[in-house]
């Protein structure tokens, strides 16, 4: 279980488009680091400690699961990513981006690397004015007193000016989502995808008990015989697990993400099942399906039949080695079929044929991207 922090963090910059450098800076932060909470106003500074171009500044609050030498150490990857060099020289100058740790829950760090709270915090306006607009009543944990006291005794004459700039706040997936469902036909990735969604936002996860179903290898064996008490089994314990699952809010998880959604119980059906005995199986499907609670996006991962091979024979499960292409072929037709009638769901397809999100951090952000922006 992730244990998410407040953290707040100080940005300015002075130079180049100082909005554009403040927004990429909050985005990278949301991405690498965690969850942007709070934004303050944007605030016009003149340069603190040397004569240079004035500062636009801001503070945020964030929610993160990196330790404050992971935390640092992902700031100072971000600050270089937007341009800024960091020298052993002393004294302030201008830069692109500057990004310091104020808080870090109400802990007390010195290090060689990190003191925090930051150590000149309390002596600069530009910082405790946008704190103090975000957080008032937070209280400094040396001190003892609440942030907006704090400013209130600050010696600091220097103007801050509050402009009309505003930022964009990026939307975590937990406040767009309260249930995603991946779905996929076999092999597409859809429980990898759905593990590290859980892992990387702190999601609970349902995945689906199909190892534990008897009936699986047999069906492989004999098709004909096994496909009704194979998809009864498969439909009874999937509306078994989500009906249980859904219902238990979990206080210590920020969503759901499930490796799969009950109507898959009907597509495989479909493909499977001799006429007179999808007419029986759809009379249960249809009651089950009613009770169950419908996830606020529906993805589905699209992948080529002969990628599909490849990665059942690399998964290396005994049973699956000899499905044929034609049947993944129905499957696919099946998905497509339930995506362009299901009109309730909001719907996201992604092609990852060519996309080994697994191990290319640069895929797997790609798809992330693709979900956040999902109106």
């Amino acid at each position: 279980m992730q244990i998410l922090r407040p953290t707040y963090l100080s940005l300015g910059s002075n130079q180049g488009n100082k909005l554009e450098n403040l927004q990429q800076a909050v985005d990278l932060i949301a991405e690498k680091i965690g969850s942007v909470v709070k934004i303050s106003s944007v605030y016009k500074t003149e340069s603190w400690g040397f004569i240079s171009d004035d500062f636009l500044n801001i503070c945020i609050q964030i929610a993160t699961s990196l330790n404050p030498e992971k935390l640092l150490k992902a700031i100072h990857e971000i600050e270089h990513s937007l341009g800024r060099t960091r020298t052993s020289e002393a004294g302030y100058k201008a830069r692109i981006i500057d990004i310091d740790v104020l808080l870090f829950d109400t802990e007390i760090i010195f290090s060689k690397e990190l003191i925090v709270p930051h150590k000149d915090m309390l002596n600069r306006k530009f910082v405790l004015v946008p704190l103090a607009e975000i957080a008032p009543n937070l209280m400094h944990p040396i001190t003892k007193q609440r942030i907006q006291t704090c400013l209130e005794n600050c010696t600091d004459n220097s103007p801050v000016e509050k402009t009309s700039f505003t930022l964009k706040r990026p939307v975590s997936l937990a406040e767009k989502f309260n249930y995603i469902a991946i779905e996929g036909n076999i092999g597409s990735g859809k429980t990898t995808l759905a593990t590290m969604i859980a892992e990387d936002f702190n999601a609970k996860i349902i995945l689906e008990r199909f190892a534990d179903n008897p009936f699986l290898p047999k069906f492989y064996e004999d098709n004909d015989r096994y496909a009704f008490p194979l998809e009864m089994s498969f439909l009874a314990d999937r509306y078994s697990q989500l009906s249980d699952d859904l219902a238990q809010f979990d206080l210590f998880k920020n969503f759901i993400v499930s490796d799969y959604y009950i109507f898959k119980s009907l597509i495989f059906a479909q493909v499977t099942l001799q006429k007179d005995e999808f007419y029986l199986y759809r009379k249960m499907f249809d009651i089950m399906y009613k009770e169950i609670s419908k996830p606020d996006l529906y993805i589905y991962l699209y992948q080529d039949t002969p990628q599909l091979i490849q990665n059942i024979k690399k998964r290396g499960r005994e049973y699956e080695q000899n499905i044929a292409p034609e049947y993944l072929d129905k499957i696919h037709q099946g998905y497509s079929s339930f995506i362009k009638t299901e009109k309730n769901l909001k719907t996201l397809i992604i092609d990852v044929s060519k996309k080994d999100f697994l191990n290319n951090p640069a895929a797997y952000k790609e798809i992330i991207a693709l979900i956040k922006n999902v109106d």
